[in-house]
């Protein structure tokens, strides 16, 4: 094999990029970036490099702005086309003028740009000399509500051979060096510090160990503990991704994670140690663990055979008999890991040696190490990636976190966006009954939009939906299902249709897009997808009193339904207020199974619609809701979620969504395969009723008797019937109404909750509340 390193020293070793690719993975020297509608893109290239924009369809432009180092323009460097008009209504300019402005560009916004047009291959600009670009998505926001804009950009950056991949730094850096690869070094950070460990090339593991300063002082070694921080954090080892924090053994905190953008790494196991190598017949190899005694001697610390440590970017895994499993890295260039630290400390980094299995994708490389200023805010984040080749998109704050900060500390991130779990003004319990009996208003912007039109959108969707989406009217909507050729569901939402050619899918996962992409080009069909991205934030406004909120601040002109006129699944393009008021998309529509409404507006616009809303909620009890109740309340109505009702290897009738499934259509994609099914039907959706409040885990087995008869896919207490409820697959033989059954817990064998099973939803089931 090529590139492998020498077994017994590292010293003296040049770096060696090796540039292999691994399936599933990005090339290491290109970089992809999306940008939203309205959105912008900072690209900084040199001489040599390759910038390659693709647009979504004909007639879509790219607004480019080039900048030499002494901040003279340059876009005819490029070769593109003569400058036009762009100005700050254009798109969200916030980022450009903040950079501008630090360049000693100030004043209103309103520049020449040179533009890229639509090309089907995409357009490739080679890099004549370094150069800073801007890139801008220009769309209005009427646009984006009313389904006449673009879609998402998409930039691919190739850089030069032999440039390292390194991220921008988050802040004001104090000191920063490299951790030769085969090597450790150890260094010390004062409490508030961040500290980034990167990984250059991808594919490297770094372990890492942290002691706490004070204690070193009296000679005392109080470092990273595995089993208390495990205790502390509640959770089992190894999993794939790291903890909030890590503590001693005095379960004093002593990091806190401040973002991760790989997502896999194990913690904790040991370091690479000399025996481990010695027994697969490589003594003498060189190990993390005795670069970590060497690295920290100076500071006191006694030498170890083997050293715990948190082992990043360590690509580990519990199969399903509990085995311990690894393989090569999921990092990519540039991946990183920020922490904050809480103490001052002394740290050791390792860039791991091992080059005889995968974990370094068999060819050992640097780590990098920065050490941020106490004064540095970085925002809190995770990757996320919407499969695992797709660009990384750190997690971000929603358009309408200026109003959710103050009420509430409780986020989880929810794809690419932190969206709250709970109000402790209210508590969940609170929102939920609220919910029921007034108005809760929740950041649903999680949720994906693409826009579907042309002369063969119908008939796309008519193939992609087990709806009949011939008989959707203009400004109406429909709940439908996406399923594979063998009828599994790919994802589910609703579409509505906003003109004859014209359709807006909003739904849980970009898969559906991916789907859609490749339908179309399969048949040959006339069709634009435009992927909304994150440009069109949305609110579900749910509860009893949700329409009478509406009527004081909804203005509609005459040519589309008014507020009242709006029946279930029913949609319309808005106004706040008046004619000029912030535009905004409103659907009867919602996950609550409530009278509800969602509104989707562009970015600018969300904190004057949340402030509207609320203002206008305020006499009829209008509260904010989480997460959390939003789960209970929508197991209470029947309705199925992503991961627990419809999973990998389940068909849409056995999610319970058959009620979505048309086999009347002349044709969809699934429907041989759910025609077979629906006659041979091996098991169903159906409640379960607990006797008791103990609430069991998604996953549980149901028995009868001793026989194991189905699994639970999701439970919670419902306070409406003032006990535990469930959605469970059961065998069909076991789904009657009225049948007993049993739960289990402690491995299904030790405790057993008794329940009753029944129909769903548990709560109004014909509907008649989201209806009213």
């Amino acid at each position: 094999m090529q590139d492998l390193l020498p077994l017994r020293s590292f010293s003296n070793i040049g770096h060696m990029a090796h540039g292999r690719y691994f399936a599933g993975f990005p090339q290491r020297t290109t970089v992809s970036h999306r940008i939203d509608p309205r959105g912008s893109l900072l690209v900084k290239a040199v001489k040599g490099d390759l910038i390659r924009i693709s647009l979504e369809g004909p007639g879509a432009e790219i607004a480019i702005l080039a900048f030499d180092p002494s901040g003279a323009r340059r876009e005819a460097d490029l070769g593109i086309s003569p400058p036009k008009a762009l100005s700050a209504g254009d798109f969200a300019a916030a980022p450009l003028t903040g950079w501008l402005g630090a360049h000693g560009v100030t004043g209103e916004l309103s520049l020449e740009a040179s533009a890229v047009s639509y090309q089907a291959d995409g357009v490739v600009l080679r890099v004549p000399s370094a150069l800073t670009l801007w890139i801008v998505n220009p769309a209005a926001p009427v646009d984006l509500v009313n389904g006449t804009g673009r879609g998402v950009a998409r930039v691919e950056h190739t850089k030069q051979a032999g440039q390292l991949d390194l991220p921008e730094p988050l802040g004001d850096v104090r000191d920063e060096f490299t951790v030769a690869r085969g090597t450790a070094q150890a260094y010390q950070l004062q409490r508030g510090e961040v500290l980034q460990i990167i990984d250059v090339e991808g594919q490297q593991c770094s372990d890492f160990q942290a002691f706490g300063l004070a204690a070193l002082d009296r000679a005392q070694e109080r470092m990273i503990d595995g089993t208390a921080t495990r205790s502390m954090v509640r959770r089992s080892f190894p999993g794939p991704g790291l903890f909030d924090k890590f503590f001693d053994a005095e379960m004093t905190p002593m990091l806190r994670v401040l973002r991760d953008t790989c997502g896999r790494h194990d913690t904790f196991g040991l370091a690479c140690t000399a025996r481990g190598y010695e027994e697969r017949g490589f003594p003498g190899h060189v190990n993390c663990s005795d670069n970590i005694s060497r690295a920290v001697a100076p500071f006191g610390v006694a030498p170890r055979t083997a050293w715990p440590a948190i082992n990043f970017f360590w690509n580990t895994w519990i199969d399903a008999h509990h085995h311990l499993q690894t393989e090569e890295s999921y990092s990519r260039p540039g991946d990183y890991v920020a922490m904050e630290a809480l103490d001052d400390l002394t740290c050791v980094s390792t860039a791991c040696p091992d080059d005889i299995d995968p974990i370094n994708g068999w060819n050992p490389t640097d780590v990098h190490v920065r050490i941020y200023r106490p004064e540095t805010r970085i925002t809190r984040s995770v990757a996320y990636r919407s499969k695992e080749d797709a660009p990384m998109q750190i997690s971000q704050e929603s358009a309408f976190h200026e109003r959710l900060a103050p009420l509430t500390d409780h986020f989880a991130p929810a794809r690419d966006l932190w969206l709250p779990v709970s109000f402790p003004s209210h508590g969940t319990l609170g929102e939920y009954w609220a919910c029921r009996e007034a108005a809760t208003l929740q950041d649903m912007s999680g949720l994906r939009k693409y826009d579907v039109m042309g002369p063969d959108a119908e008939r796309l969707l008519q193939r992609a939906l087990t709806r009949d989406i011939a008989r959707l009217a203009v400004w109406r909507g429909s709940y439908a299902v996406m399923c594979d050729d063998t009828g599994q569901v790919i994802d589910d939402g609703t579409l509505f249709r906003l003109a004859p050619h014209l359709f807006r899918w909003c739904c849980g996962s970009e898969e559906s897009g991916r789907a859609l992409t490749a339908l179309a080009e399969r048949e040959g069909l006339q069709v634009r997808i435009h992927d909304l991205g994150g440009a069109l934030p949305n609110l579900a406004l749910q509860g009893p009193k949700s329409r009478e909120i509406l009527r004081k601040l909804v203005f509609t002109q005459p040519h589309v339904p008014n507020l009242d006129q709006l029946n279930w699944f029913g949609a319309t393009v808005a106004r706040v207020a008046h004619r000029e008021g912030a535009p905004f998309f409103l659907t009867r529509s919602g996950y609550t199974g409530e009278l509800g409404y969602e509104l989707f507006c562009s970015k600018e616009d969300a904190v004057e619609l949340w402030d509207s809303v609320m203002e206008a909620g305020a006499e009829f009890g209008l509260k904010p809701m989480g997460s959390a109740a939003l789960n209970i309340i929508r197991i209470e109505a029947g309705l199925a979620a992503a991961g627990a009702e419809f999973t990998a290897g389940v068909d849409a009738f056995e999610a319970g969504l058959g009620f979505a499934v048309n086999l009347k259509k002349s044709d969809f994609v699934g429907k041989p395969a759910l025609e077979r099914n629906a006659t041979a039907q091996r098991h169903q959706l159906k409640g379960l009723l607990f006797d008791c409040t103990d609430v069991p885990p998604h996953g549980a087995p149901v028995f009868c008797t001793e026989r194991q008869i189905g699994t639970v896919t999701s439970a919670t207490h419902s306070p409406m019937l003032e006990r535990s409820i469930a959605m469970a697959r059961l065998n069909i033989e076991h789904a009657g109404n009225g049948t007993a059954v049993q739960v289990g817990q402690m491995d299904g064998r030790m405790k057993r909750l008794s329940a009753t099973v029944t129909d769903i939803p548990f709560v109004d089931p014909k509907r008649e509340r989201a209806r009213a």
